[in-house]
């Protein structure tokens, strides 16, 4: 199916007829997104003292909890199961299990190795799936119950950082990474698995992980940028103020001014 196929479909599963509706949703089932992992294990150093007791995930931005958000943006969308990696007071997540269709899954290991580990728990559970980091802030919904290929979210930036810089060939394939830059495309927010990437980056991670501690020591992306030949990622693209990522307390007090005066830890201790 060209890509130009794609969207005339999406559009005829909202415009179309009943008929249509019902043969362009039968048309695009491939490309049906079954789920998502949502990346929450981290302990979120560089946000200390206030994640001492409130693990990142937890914050409350703009007056909405950061994964209550993308949770429910990612329900808003379609997408059938989500499978939430804790690991760092993991038990202040329980409540979001509540829902069914929320499996928390939990990553002993995410004090000692990076966040391979995180992925490599839900390996089995990858298929037409959105990766995403809890620490990620949608200003709209990113989210599409059809996707046409396994991508990358991408922001531009000009101004000096270490972020994934990307280089890509004329159909938007990612064939190569740089990791600090001052000006281009660069990695940020969610990320998606078709079903064929999500079956090679299984049989390419799961024996390696296994077999080689230092695999485990590496960002999942790294992972990936050693098999770039054999892995397809293709750069999709976002305007500014759409994705917005917390790194550092500066960060969530540009976008949001009033987190000063509701966190009583940052009062407390900063």
């Amino acid at each position: 199916m060209t890509h130009e196929e794609f969207q005339t479909l999406c559009k005829r599963c909202h415009m179309g007829n009943e008929v249509q509706q019902r043969a362009a949703k039968d048309a695009l089932a491939p490309y049906r997104v079954k789920s998502a992992v949502l990346m929450a294990a981290g302990y979120g150093s560089r946000l200390a003292p206030i994640t001492d007791r409130t693990p990142k995930g937890l914050l409350r931005i703009r007056g909405e909890v950061l994964a209550e958000r993308q949770i429910a943006q990612l329900f808003a969308a379609g997408v059938a199961d989500i499978f939430l990696v804790t690991g760092y007071r993991s038990e202040q997540f329980a409540y979001l299990g509540v829902n069914p269709h929320v499996h928390i899954v939990e990553n002993p290991d995410y004090c000692r190795y990076n966040n391979t580990s995180s992925l490599y728990r839900v390996l089995d559970a990858l298929d037409n799936t959105y990766i995403c980091s809890v620490d990620n802030y949608f200003s709209e919904n990113v989210f599409r119950p059809y996707v046409y290929r396994s991508y990358y979210a991408a922001v531009y930036g000009n101004v000096p950082t270490k972020e994934y810089y990307l280089s890509v060939d004329a159909d938007d394939r990612i064939i190569d990474v740089q990791i600090g830059g001052t000006r281009g495309w660069h990695m940020m927010g969610q990320v998606y698995f078709s079903r064929s990437f999500s079956e090679q980056f299984r049989a390419l991670l799961k024996p390696a992980y296994e077999a080689d501690l230092s695999v485990r020591e590496i960002l999942w992306e790294q992972f990936y940028m050693q098999h770039m030949d054999e892995l397809s990622l293709y750069r999709k693209c976002y305007p500014q103020n759409v994705i917005y990522e917390f790194d550092t307390l500066a960060d969530i007090l540009a976008f949001d001014p009033g987190f000063a005066d509701s966190c009583t830890d940052m009062r407390k201790d900063c």
